[in-house]
């Protein structure tokens, strides 16, 4: 054999310094030392009986989380859009209606997969900082008739904490099923799924959960396993097969759980601390402690002459604050200013509000007043600094 022509890369022959940061943008959150610690622990076989016992927790936790009792339930091995794909792909099947509502980019990324996959997509829209009424809602499955409806708890591009209570009933009347995502909401403000008639919901490791990114919780009431067992094709996606999954996280009753993917191990180890952490604390503990610190937020926030971008106070998500982008000022100055200057990750909008706001996540151990302190400190010295039109 010649010599080799591709050299070791130089970069890779020396350690990388990582940087520690504080974590207030829309997620990833900071993860606590002791969910870090959790993930170092020595690997297992994915199939291990210890392996198992820790995925059965896993489920327990969820069920916790979600307030449901679900038999299906378990965790994606993926983000956030690993879930809304396996959701989607394997709730529905090509030329099937599905109705979204579109109040930020979640929506629309949900209403581009159905796309993709061949179901009918039809959707509902309001303008960014909106959300929906029960009777718009109601009109639109009346004139569509969908099979599934999508609808994000959690908007984190406009900052909106969706109303759910009434929608399952809605949905079931039409014989629709309730598709959630409540990825950047999930364990900071209420919603108890089997409560309120929601069908598939689904959330992610890294928000409030302070878990890495990599793994997705959902969960599937009886009446969507009974649609999605008797599908008349197969999910588009192998990977993201409710069959399989169901089977390898020993929600089927099977007395074996086969083969299907090499689960990320260590993230299981970090999803059942953080889920443990949850329950420790509490969920009403936690909704509470989310609402009393966004509410000292969005006051020190005003008392600085800034303007909150959602003005329904009862439509303000805890978990991610939208700001008005500042008049005059360039807001990739201020987020790289409080970046360069305070070590800590603020973000601007995305999607539809992109350019108009400013994004402030208090998720999990970084939803406290300090650190709220802290981020009023970074604004009020990024305004002071940085440079402000005129014009």
């Amino acid at each position: 054999m010649s010599s080799l022509s591709v050299l070791p890369p130089k970069c890779l022959l020396q350690p990388f310094p990582i940087p520690q940061r504080l974590l207030l943008g829309p997620g990833p959150s900071n993860v606590p030392a002791r969910i870090t610690a959790a993930g170092a622990q020595p690997i297992l076989g994915h199939l291990h009986a210890e392996t198992i016992e820790i995925m059965d927790q896993i489920k327990s936790g969820i069920q916790y989380a979600f307030q449901t009792q679900n038999r299906v339930t378990l965790a994606v091995s993926g983000p956030g859009h690993a879930a809304m794909e396996c959701a989607i792909f394997n709730s529905l099947e090509p030329r099937e209606s599905v109705l979204i509502a579109v109040n930020g980019i979640w929506g629309e990324r949900a209403a581009e997969i159905a796309e993709r996959i061949g179901a009918k997509v039809n959707t509902v829209v309001t303008s960014a900082g909106g959300y929906f009424t029960n009777e718009e809602i109601e009109q639109a499955l009346d004139k569509y008739r969908p099979v599934v409806f999508f609808l994000t708890h959690g908007e984190s591009s406009t900052g909106v904490v969706h109303p759910i209570d009434g929608i399952g009933e809605l949905c079931h009347k039409y014989n629709c099923l309730f598709l959630v995502d409540s990825v950047a909401a999930l364990g900071g403000t209420p919603i108890c799924m089997d409560e309120q008639g929601i069908d598939i919901m689904y959330t992610g490791s890294q928000k409030v959960l302070n878990a890495p990114p990599g793994t997705a919780p959902i969960s599937f009431s009886e009446r969507a396993c009974h649609k999605i067992f008797n599908r008349r094709t197969k999910p588009i996606s192998y990977f993201l097969d409710l069959n399989w999954l169901a089977n390898y996280w020993g929600c089927d009753d099977k007395p074996v759980r086969a083969y299907h993917h090499t689960g990320p191990v260590s993230s299981f180890y970090g999803l059942r601390e953080s889920l443990a952490i949850l329950a420790e604390t509490g969920l009403g503990n936690s909704w509470k402690r989310h609402k009393e610190v966004a509410e000292y937020f969005h006051k020190g926030l005003e008392e600085m002459g800034l303007k909150l971008f959602v003005q329904d106070k009862k439509a303000r998500l805890p978990t991610v604050t939208t700001i008005v982008a500042p008049p005059g000022y360039d807001w990739r100055e201020i987020t790289g200013y409080i970046m360069k200057t305070y070590n800590t990750e603020i973000s601007g909008g995305l999607g539809p509000s992109a350019g108009m706001v400013l994004r402030v996540g208090l998720m999990g151990c970084n939803s406290s007043k300090a650190n709220v302190d802290k981020v009023l400190e970074a604004l009020a010295d990024a305004l002071k600094h940085c440079h402000k039109s005129r014009v």
